[in-house]
């Protein structure tokens, strides 16, 4: 029934203001609502897209939110990081990040960042 629909995060945040300016700021990113103050819709590639509003619970989860399937996670990251986006060190059973980038067990490379919000956000390596 929902195996052929697209899908979409949605994203709490404390400050929708800061954390528009982030969004834009750091990850070019520009809401396709721009005059709403209490919640923000954007899209990304092939018709994906998410929505963050404003709430007092947001910054709770500890996990991975949301992410992008990227070509190529290193020069992503680098990318971002010129922009002053901070990636996350992880040292796991089983995960482990170096300069920001884990190797995935099946070869691909991710990486991990927090927007202003407290939001865990990934990139993840395509094929």
């Amino acid at each position: 029934m929902l195996k052929d629909q697209q899908v979409g995060a949605v994203l709490p945040a404390q400050d929708i203001a800061r954390a528009r300016a982030y969004y834009s700021e750091k990850l070019g990113l520009e809401p396709e609502n721009p005059d709403d103050d209490d919640n923000l819709q954007y899209k990304c590639g092939d018709g994906t897209g998410f929505f963050l509003y404003q709430t007092p619970n947001a910054g709770t989860a500890r996990n991975t939110q949301m992410g992008w399937m990227v070509s190529d996670v290193a020069a992503t990251v680098a990318e971002l990081r010129d922009k002053g986006v901070t990636f996350e060190d992880y040292d796991f059973p089983g995960l482990k990040t170096e300069n920001g980038i884990a190797t995935m067990p099946d070869g691909s490379a991710a990486a991990w960042f927090l927007d202003t919000e407290g939001n865990i956000l990934s990139l993840t390596q395509t094929g």
